[in-house]
């Protein structure tokens, strides 16, 4: 096992900068994730992190040897790409046993290391068969496996879920986790899905153009999310953000209007100017449906049932885009209805004209469950 360091990477294709002076330490035998929307780089920094992109600047190390120089082949690493790129000629065993028949490692060894492999993955069954005859969540564990017997120092992998269906894709998470726990290596895992990288990080990198956002627990970017692109990519679904102006602020709490109502929020306002722009911030499963204080003034326009629950948009006076509320299943909300949406002091989010959250003073709903 290993750790990763990245000291300053940056890379370039030419005048164009696609990673802007990353700074990451990845620990020996940690979950990393690094999530973000499409082009922001993350699947740039993975294969830089591989060598198949060299960098133009910074420093990185794999279990605390430089390699900004050093091949791909040699760097300890093993990647499976987000597609399986199998050999259709060949069954499953012969798949996973070609690369260490080519660095000639002996019949013997290649043999206990598919074997072991393919038990870990439950494919030990399917050994003998093509990859025609196989599902896409087989041909996925196939390129695992292969990736395996090479016993890396650190796994690498590129949106390896993106080519299956969504209930495949439920138990695949559950599958890398598992394979996480067993083998005790290093990963790095690439994604621009939000719910898998909460449910399978020890912790995450948020990437946004390039450049490091925030780096925590899943938890961590979840309650506390330093920025507003933080707060509004983490989260399932997404933190409704409402523009708002500081009515009153002390250290103990700020005051804003917004929507036509004054909301009341346990953050640290010292600094803070009356008349500021501020963005208010409150995620959907916190908003309090029927809530006469510390309210704001909705109307519905859209109910989703999900059975158990539901979520309603909402249209809010002033705000571009419709607030998201999670609700019982049998709420009986209707299209056009009148409500009002409560937002518990602890469970507010400021964030100043940078985007960058003020000092929230009180747990949160579900911290505040936990303790």
């Amino acid at each position: 096992m290993a750790d990763v360091k990245l000291t300053a990477v940056q890379k370039a294709y030419g005048d164009v900068r696609i990673l802007h002076g990353i700074d990451l330490e990845i620990r020996d035998g940690e979950f990393m994730v690094f999530v973000g929307p499409s082009g922001c780089g993350k699947s740039t920094l993975l294969r830089s992190i591989a060598g198949l992109e060299d960098i133009t600047g910074g420093t990185l190390a794999i279990g605390g040897r430089v390699v900004n120089d050093v091949p791909p082949a040699e760097r300890g690493i093993a990647m499976v790409f987000q597609s399986y790129a199998l050999y259709p000629h060949m069954d499953l065993y012969e798949n996973m046993a070609f690369g260490l028949r080519l660095a000639k490692v002996p019949k013997a060894e290649i043999d206990a290391a598919v074997q072991g492999a393919a038990k870990i993955l439950h494919i030990d069954h399917l050994l003998q068969r093509k990859p025609k005859d196989l599902s896409g969540g087989q041909r996925q564990r196939v390129a695992i496996g292969r990736a395996i017997v090479r016993k890396p120092d650190v796994f690498l992998f590129d949106e390896p879920l993106s080519n299956l269906d969504a209930a495949l894709r439920v138990r695949m998470r559950y599958e890398f986790a598992k394979l996480h726990e067993d083998l005790q290596t290093t990963m790095v895992y690439v994604t621009h899905d939000q719910v898998e990288a909460m449910t399978l990080a020890d912790r995450i990198a948020v990437l946004n153009a390039g450049r490091l956002e925030q780096v925590g627990a899943p938890l961590e970017l979840y309650e506390h999310p330093r920025n507003l692109f933080v707060a509004g990519f983490i989260g399932s679904p997404k933190m409704n953000l409402v523009p708002a102006t500081v009515a009153r602020a002390s250290p103990r709490e700020v005051v804003v209007r917004a929507a036509g109502a004054t909301i009341a929020c346990d953050v640290d306002g010292s600094g803070v100017q009356p008349a500021a722009a501020v963005t208010l911030g409150v995620r959907p499963e916190h908003l309090l449906p029927g809530a006469d204080d510390n309210a704001l003034p909705a109307t519905v326009t859209f109910v989703e049932s999900l059975g158990s629950s539901a979520q309603a948009y909402c249209r809010v006076e002033g705000v571009e885009e419709d607030l998201t509320v999670v609700l019982d299943g049998r709420s009986g909300w209707k299209s056009g209805q009148a409500v009002r949406l409560g937002i518990p002091r602890a469970a507010a989010y400021l964030f100043d004209a940078q985007g960058l959250a003020l000092q929230r003073l009180a747990a949160t709903p579900a911290e505040a469950q936990a303790a």
